[in-house]
């Protein structure tokens, strides 16, 4: 095969990918805008100052011997949700992270993305916070449309995530081939 029909070749397959590229990146545009910038707030939630990941706050005792029953302070949680943000809201929950070392519990309830710190020995209210950093999260990854539209399995989830990912991997690998093409050819050129 001669070198003028190697280079039409790879000419033409420079003129595929870069199509694809752009294609991919018009077609994909928006949701790339809320990746990228969803992403950043999530790096930088421990750095806000509370205002994207709320500060833990102590408890009284590290000792989960002395701490009350996780009942009495899970009905407590809901207490205060009720009492102090809205008697409208679902005391559904999504998790209880216990945080032993620093003898406090957060209750963070699956709706309207709020949380609910107490102290484990006393049951006694820490903070109330709104979980900014997982509603940001739910964007992220997509599986803010799950909630909205009541799926049960993350199937929006799965499949935005799946096309987010691949489009990335197809922008790495056109933009590698985009960048890496041009120099191959130059240099094949300037060996002739």
């Amino acid at each position: 095969m001669s070198e003028n029909v190697k280079r039409k070749k790879q000419a033409r397959l420079l003129r595929i990918l870069r199509k694809i590229h752009r294609s991919t990146g018009a077609m994909l545009f928006v949701f790339f805008l809320f990746v990228s910038i969803t992403g950043l707030m999530l790096g930088w939630k421990k750095h806000s100052n509370g205002y994207i990941l709320p500060k833990s706050y102590q408890g009284t005792s590290t000792e989960l011997g002395e701490w009350l029953p996780l009942d009495s302070l899970h009905k407590n949680a809901c207490r205060i949700l009720h009492d102090s943000v809205s008697k409208d809201l679902s005391t559904k929950l999504e998790r209880i992270d216990i945080r032993k070392d620093i003898g406090m519990l957060k209750f963070v309830f699956a709706d309207e993305y709020w949380g609910i710190q107490l102290d484990g020995k006393t049951g006694q209210l820490l903070h109330i916070e709104r979980r900014r950093s997982d509603f940001i999260e739910n964007i992220h990854d997509g599986s803010i449309l799950d909630h909205f539209f009541g799926t049960s399995k993350e199937q929006i989830k799965l499949v935005y995530t799946s096309i987010m990912g691949l489009a990335l991997l197809t922008f790495t690998a056109t933009g590698f081939w985009l960048w890496f093409g041009p120099k191959r050819m130059r240099r094949k050129k300037t060996e002739q």
